[in-house]
């Protein structure tokens, strides 16, 4: 390391870690970020994984925002690699098939003008007598779109992602993904064709070949610019003296079972965390108090596991994704992959179908062998009617722990003692989805991350006041840089 540089530890190469790494890089020539990142590759739960030629994401990740700075750095690091894709998802319910967004004459036509009607007194109904609390889900969407609509569309899914009854789900969850749609609004949407709304967009940029393309090119123009991206490398221990964080240990290894785990202490000068709050606050030596523990403690999560089919024939439906209500069947949401770019197939004459599962670490669906779970998504695909099981000639399981922090009703007044003890610390900040326990979308993480980097060259930005709403509905930018944009040193 050349004398005169400030070592930036960063904890995990996903979306957050890697851009505030990028984004110290392009502001300063004094700092010099490194990464340490548990997995095999970088991208966090916005990764691209393979499979025989095959990719496939943990997950679906559109490429929207609002946010200027986040959609500049995009196209900085990935250029010609963008593509625009058309959006098509439909809700599967009482074995049909419902557009989403609502398309007025095929919901009717699935759920008849007497249901129909049903929906809008009840819509009504609420609307003339809502209920005086908003303190959870339930209550939250039923004031917005009626008790009936909530019984179709809101209930089933929501238990199935969750695992939870949704009056256990805090409002603010509600409040930030569903926005600002109400039922009248997704009438008139239906109707005119007019959407201002941020989760039903019509369609988005894709990098051709998923988002761990733009995750692999951000890592690599890092280290081009001196910073380091160190792989299969957890972050054990973080060493603090009062508080000021002073270094890190990192566990380190390469994959193969018959080398040991080396265990390093690595000293710095300025720390940005992504990893999930509860291991962090674990991570911490020596400890913070012990109401600060319990309170992590009390941070849950929600898993999830991907099983990815090849199927011999292409395209058995054209939708990027179906969201799965039915009851009948343990997949939650189906991803087409072609529908997301054709690149992200081997073979034009085939399909790649990720069927996704919402579960937790250690129950039925986490425990099942690689062959069961096949088995089981193969023959979900069959009985939603979206292709034959005997279709099927391979398959890739994903397991990913941690991939939603959940909004239970312990969960606020759990995170305002972890941040009020975190805010206190000199050196040291958390961003990204878990780092800040919030359920944000990829744009939301690294905005976050701009945040710190920013405050780390001597800016005085909150990152735990920036939310999902504030970023889509207002516009939100962060402090511009006083160098035009056209001369803006890049990486």
């Amino acid at each position: 390391m050349n004398d005169g540089f400030q070592t930036a530890i960063i904890i995990g190469g996903g979306p957050a870690g890697l851009t505030a790494a990028y984004e110290l890089q392009k502001q300063s020539d004094s700092i010099r970020p490194v990464i340490f990142e548990a997995g095999r590759i970088v991208g966090g739960i916005s990764r691209t994984e393979s499979h025989n030629g095959y990719r496939f994401d943990i997950g679906g990740h559109r490429f929207f925002t609002k946010v200027p700075e986040v959609e500049a750095m995009w196209h900085e690091v990935l250029g010609d690699d963008f593509i625009t894709r058309p959006r098509l998802s439909r809700i599967y319910y009482r074995d049909k098939f419902y557009a989403y967004p609502l398309k007025i004459f095929n919901a009717l036509g699935n759920i008849g003008p007497y249901e129909a009607s049903r929906i809008m007194l009840s819509y009504i109904k609420w609307k003339i007598r809502p209920s005086k609390r908003e303190d959870n889900f339930e209550e939250w969407v039923i004031n917005r779109f009626g008790g009936r609509l909530y019984m179709h569309f809101f209930r089933s899914y929501t238990e199935k992602v969750w695992g939870l009854n949704p009056r256990n789900i805090q409002a603010d969850w509600a409040a930030q993904r569903i926005k600002n749609l109400s039922l009248p609004k997704a009438v008139w949407n239906a109707l005119t064709g007019a959407n201002d709304t941020a989760s039903l967009i019509e369609e988005f940029q894709y990098p051709r070949l998923g988002p761990g393309m733009m995750w692999e090119k951000t890592a690599a123009r890092v280290q081009e610019a001196g910073g380091e991206v160190q792989l299969q490398s957890a972050v054990t221990r973080v060493y603090r003296d009062g508080m000021r964080i002073t270094g890190v240990d990192v566990r380190s290894w390469d994959g193969a079972p018959e080398h040991t785990p080396v265990t390093t202490h690595v000293r710095g000068d300025h720390f940005v965390n992504t990893m999930a709050l509860r291991d962090l606050i674990h991570a911490f030596d020596p400890p913070p108090p012990e109401e600060v523990i319990e309170a992590a403690d009390r941070l849950k999560y929600r898993d999830f596991l991907i099983v990815t089919l090849v199927l011999n024939k292409a395209d058995p439906f054209p939708d990027n994704w179906i969201y799965v209500h039915s009851p009948k069947v343990k997949v939650g949401r189906i991803q087409n992959f072609r529908a997301w770019s054709p690149e992200m197939l081997a073979d034009p004459d085939t399909a790649s179908i990720g069927m996704e599962y919402f579960c937790q670490l250690g129950d039925g669906l986490w425990t099942m062998s690689d062959a069961e779970l096949r088995n089981l998504a193969a023959t979900e695909l069959e009985q939603l009617g979206l292709g034959l099981a005997s279709d099927v000639i391979d398959a890739a399981i994903i397991r990913q722990p941690k991939a939603y922090p959940v909004y239970d009703g312990e969960y606020q007044e759990a995170l305002e003692v972890v941040s009020s003890w975190i805010r206190q610390l000199e050196n040291f900040q958390t961003v990204g989805r878990n780092g800040l326990h919030r359920y944000n979308n990829q744009d939301h993480s690294m905005l976050s991350a701009m945040l710190a980097a920013r405050n780390i060259l001597g800016e005085e930005n909150d990152v735990w006041s920036v939310n999902v709403d504030r970023a889509y509905h207002e516009e939100f930018e962060i402090k511009k840089d006083p160098t035009p944009s056209s001369q803006a040193k890049t990486v």
